[in-house]
């Protein structure tokens, strides 16, 4: 994902990393210093006069790659990414730093990826995310009382890094947005979930109605980016507040249940695992080998974390059954 928001289950379990970024950085993805400079602009204009016109548009269209084509890249995108490599050349010959395009580092294109590193690593994301529902599905019986709002937890999870492996295959206007918006759907279920397993289990109508005030919230969320502003600093805002409510009830959970769940330090350590991790972003440097970045670090770095997430869900799964069959009270 390009964007500096929180993104399977334990990635974007909790969000205070964008609070950290938000104190940090909000700044808009429209335009950067690389492609405000004249010969930036000079270059692209001139591209799109000589080569996407004519005769000449159609010679690249044929020449086009199937798979260029089917993830829309167009002959103004094509000047725009050589016009851009250019405009780093000269930037290095004259000793200057790397600037950034259209909000984003320039990246070395591989096939049809704009950001191989990142959607690769969302990629793998997702698999460890598919993979450990699997083993969840297996290893927990559906009498669990927590089986199928995990199960629905992690199908949101799967599906925000599926839009975030296409957004960092193809930035576009909608895969930018499906990209963010899965990200916050993903932490507003977090709390749900969170609520589920600390409130709903002994008082089901509480979960429910917590449930309906953060549909509306995501709702509202959307509505408002989608048909009013779409403002980079109120969703950074937003998914920072609400990432730390999901951080919070968490960790506060983790701590009642310290003395009597052993397995309760899982959850404590993913939470502070992610992040800790989520710093990486603050990093910001231009890509090494022009493919490897902070963002993609970080994302690589959160591979793992998914095991433990899940390993700490299979335990309290198992021990919510076990306590159910015997009668005895849940915490």
């Amino acid at each position: 994902m390009a964007s500096p928001l929180p993104r399977c289950t334990a990635v974007r379990l909790p969000a205070l990393a964008v609070a950290v970024l938000l104190l940090v950085s909000v700044s808009t993805v429209q335009s950067s210093q690389g492609d405000k400079e004249p010969v930036y602009r000079d270059c692209v204009k001139q591209c799109v006069r000589t080569n996407c016109t004519g005769a000449r548009l159609r010679g690249f269209q044929s020449a086009q790659p199937q798979y260029m084509m089917l993830t829309g890249w167009t002959c103004r995108d094509d000047c725009r990414y050589q016009c851009m490599w250019t405009t780093v050349g000269l930037y290095q010959a004259e000793g200057y730093s790397v600037p950034q395009f259209h909000g984003k580092w320039p990246f070395a294109r591989f096939l049809c990826f704009e950001e191989p590193a990142s959607a690769l690593a969302s990629l793998l994301n997702g698999l460890a995310c598919l993979l450990m529902l699997m083993r969840y599905r297996s290893t927990v019986p559906r009498q669990s009382p927590m089986y199928h709002t995990i199960n629905a937890f992690s199908l949101v999870s799967l599906n925000a890094w599926f839009w975030s492996t296409v957004f960092h295959t193809r930035d576009t206007y909608l895969t930018e947005k499906m990209d963010y918006f899965c990200a916050t759907a993903v932490i507003l279920y977090s709390i749900y979930l969170c609520c589920v397993r600390t409130l709903g289990l002994r008082r089901p109508g509480v979960s429910s109605m917590v449930g309906v005030l953060l549909i509306l919230a995501f709702t509202s969320h959307v509505s408002y980016l989608t048909f009013v502003s779409f403002d980079y600093g109120y969703n950074m805002a937003a998914n920072a507040t609400i990432g730390m409510v999901n951080l919070l009830w968490w960790l506060c959970w983790c701590w009642q249940n310290r003395r009597t769940l052993p397995y309760w330090w899982k959850c404590g350590l993913v939470v502070l695992l992610l992040h800790g991790l989520a710093l990486l972003e603050l990093l910001d440097f231009p890509p090494m080998l022009w493919v490897l970045d902070a963002h993609a670090v970080w994302h690589l770095s959160t591979i793992p974390v998914h095991f433990l997430f899940y390993s700490f869900l299979i335990d309290d799964s198992l021990y919510l059954l076990n306590t159910e069959k015997m009668g005895v009270k849940v915490e």
